[in-house]
Order: structure tokens, then sequence, then C-alpha cells
């Protein structure tokens, strides 16, 4: 009897967390979170049906480990494009965003984001 073991495909670890997010998609500006996010793309609700390969702008507010007894905000903004768009249950669409456009040191602080997390 073989056993079937489930790995991940992905290439970038992903972390479940909310993080404030706007996403900007033809001339709307949703102000949404983050229900999950690595350093390739992110997943999110927005209230309105944007459909796969539209191009939109994010802005991320990352909060990042504290110091001297502060805690930092790094702001990340990069483009990117929807791949996938679902219907919510409760309303609007869950969209799946790949970031397409980002600079190695926006990736590089979403990395230490995500490192708080991942033992």
């Amino acid at each position: 009897m073989t056993k079937c073991i489930k790995t991940e495909r992905r290439i970038s670890p992903r972390v479940a967390q909310r993080l404030p997010i706007n996403v900007v998609a033809n001339g709307y500006d949703f102000a949404t979170s983050t229900k999950n996010i690595s350093c390739v793309g992110t997943y999110c609700h927005i209230a309105k049906y944007v459909p796969p390969f539209t191009k939109v702008n994010i802005k991320l507010n990352l909060p990042l480990a504290e110091m001297h007894n502060r805690r930092s905000i790094s702001v990340v903004e990069c483009k990117g494009v929807i791949v996938r768009a679902e219907d919510e249950v409760s309303g609007g669409f869950n969209v799946a965003i790949f970031f397409n456009g980002i600079t190695d040191s926006c990736r590089k602080k979403i990395s230490q984001y995500i490192n708080q997390f991942i033992s």
C-alpha cells in the first residue's frame, strides 16, 4: 500500500496573516486586508469583480518586529496581476494576486515579515 504525501507546490512560504492592503484596479481603489501573503503574491477579498489577468497596483503596510519597544511599519508598493477571482458566498470576491513588478528591496521586506512567523 502506497501512502500519498501532499507536498507544497509553492516556491515561497506563505503565512495566513491579515494585513492592510490597497489594491488599485480598473479605476477602483479597494482598501481591504490580506488573507495570506508570500514573497510572490497575496490572497485577499475585494468588493467588485475584477477579471483574471487584470494589472493592479498594490500598497501594503507591514508591521515588522519590535526594536527598542517600538514596532516599525514598512511600506511596500508594487505591481501585480490578478491570477484568480472567486465568488465569496457572503458577497464580494476573493482574488489571488501575483507580484509581477516588485523590487528586490520590497520583496526582502515581505520576506522579513514572513520570517517572523516561520520557525
